[in-house]
């Protein structure tokens, strides 16, 4: 059988080149310091037989039906909204994930925030830059503490749970959460409790959301959202920014409808650097890291490259997007 040919978009983690060369398929990597163009990513998926990409990748109908010869793509990620599932399942080609890698790294990105933002830190350092850094006034510079506060969680998935855990131990907050479907762990070990998405609005002091960007969940957190929250809250997203109207997150801190904010992810990504987020006192945005340890994206690596082992070798993919069209 002729050796099949494997296309990484984007310079990742040696450990998934080494574990498909190890494995016999001939691998070629994108090493250019910069995204690959559609066109390009088209003209070289053309050449291979399979696909490892990234959530920056617009895997769409008009890719995918360009590229219907693909065996397999996985993406180095857990998210897939830039994949058009339906098309690729009509088309009968798999896709792969990497679910579980980034769990603890997202988790960590979404409570270092929640207490930034608490605290003013990423403002505050910004004045010291600055040379503003004077004398000891007492009403000035105050943040709000945590302890015993109610976090409210939007998509108490994996990350929302590791959110949750750090949130209990370390300041016994209280736990509440919006899921479609209930999450029974939570309830057993954080005595978590579902509630309604309005009620999750009126009641949080910190909301974190960790739910997939979809059309459910596209622009959910906009004027009407921010207008049923707390003056005194804190919003954290570290999912997909799609799912937070930027321009009313920005009118309801400028109103003080809501107290702080907190962005792993924005709407559009990169963020202009004149965004007025980025100047306000009780916001913390950082630029899409959530993943970013050694650790996570060695994983995300691994993972990404074993779906595509595992389908040539036992016609499984250990973790997939779309199962159906791997029915025989």
């Amino acid at each position: 059988m002729p050796t099949k040919k494997i296309f990484l978009s984007l310079d990742i983690q040696e450990i998934a080149v080494e574990l498909l060369q190890n494995e016999g398929f001939e691998v070629r990597v994108w090493r250019e310091e910069r995204p690959m163009t559609q066109v390009e990513l088209i003209a070289e998926a053309k050449k291979h037989n399979a696909l490892l990409c990234t959530s920056i990748d617009q895997i769409d109908a008009t890719f995918l039906n360009e590229c219907k010869h693909l065996d397999i793509i996985s993406q180095y990620a857990a998210g897939y909204n830039n994949i058009d599932i339906a098309e690729a399942t009509r088309l009968g080609i798999p896709i792969g994930n990497a679910p579980g890698a980034m769990n603890d790294a997202t988790a960590d990105t979404a409570f270092g925030l929640m207490i930034a933002v608490s605290r003013k830190m990423f403002y505050l350092h910004k004045t010291i830059e600055k040379g503003e850094w004077g004398y000891f006034k007492p009403k000035a510079n105050l943040g709000i503490e945590l302890k015993n506060k109610t976090l409210g969680i939007f998509g108490l998935g994996r990350i929302g749970m590791e959110m949750a855990k750090r949130c209990k131990g370390a300041y016994d907050m209280h736990i509440i959460y919006h899921n479609r479907t209930p999450n029974k762990e939570a309830e057993k070990l954080l005595h978590a409790r579902w509630v309604s998405f309005e009620a999750l609005l009126a009641q949080s002091d910190v909301l974190s959301v960790h739910s997939v960007l979809s059309e459910d969940t596209k622009s959910i957190f906009n004027k009407a959202a921010f207008d049923q929250m707390k003056p005194s809250a804190i919003f954290i997203n570290t999912s997909r920014g799609g799912v937070h109207h930027e321009a009313d997150l920005i009118k309801a801190l400028q109103n003080n409808k809501i107290w702080g904010a907190g962005l792993d992810v924005t709407n559009p990504e990169p963020m202009a650097s004149d965004n007025p987020l980025l100047f306000m006192e009780n916001v913390a945005v950082l630029p899409h890291i959530g993943s970013a340890t050694i650790e996570a994206r060695t994983e995300m690596a691994r993972l990404a490259a074993m779906n595509i082992i595992a389908f040539y070798k036992y016609h499984k993919v250990p973790n997939i997007v779309n199962a159906e069209v791997m029915i025989i």
